[in-house]
């Protein structure tokens, strides 16, 4: 069971906090162990699981970055470990970042550091926004058309990905 199908949800990147919060309550209340203390070991165990489920469920569907991490595995498009090839166009275009954040480990310069932060950050706010734009039109889709947008999510996913791993690394500096 999947925790959409838990909290009695359709697949969505944007899931009802209300709903969320009101599953999690009301399935906290149905499996929390107290109730089951005279059970069977099994019944204990079974009751003792649902609730590490719903725990779980909880964590990912109130967190935005964990519910599209949470839809992209479900729908198989991302899988753990994955060797996913960025396109040439994006990586030519973080060619220079890069340059710049190899030349601050050696050569340190405030003001430089800056504008390479700012220019992330610059980047990261389009990503975020093409990302807003895709998931909404996952969640207002169906079929074929849902198919089509998950391949454009997993891009930007990844590219938000690589952009983290850009701002750690300056962080270092």
């Amino acid at each position: 069971m999947n925790y959409f199908e838990l909290y009695d949800l359709p697949v969505t990147f944007h899931p009802d906090q209300n709903v969320v919060k009101q599953q999690f309550y009301a399935l906290s209340k149905k499996f929390h162990p107290d109730f089951y203390i005279n059970e069977s070991a099994e019944k204990q165990d079974e009751v003792l699981e649902l609730s590490t489920l719903n725990n779980k469920a909880f964590q990912v569907l109130k967190n935005q970055q964990k519910v599209l991490q949470y839809v992209l595995s479900l729908k198989g498009i991302v899988k753990e470990g994955e060797n996913y090839t960025l396109p040439q166009s994006f990586l030519m275009e973080m060619m220079d970042v890069n340059e710049t954040i190899m030349d601050l480990q050696f050569d340190p310069d405030t003001e430089k550091h800056i504008q390479v932060k700012a220019e992330i950050e610059g980047i990261e706010e389009g990503l975020d926004h093409q990302l807003q734009q895709l998931t909404k039109a996952f969640d207002e889709s169906s079929g074929a058309a849902q198919e089509a947008i998950l391949s454009e999510i997993k891009d930007v996913y990844y590219r938000n990905k690589y952009m983290l791993r850009l701002k750690e690394s300056l962080a270092k500096l």
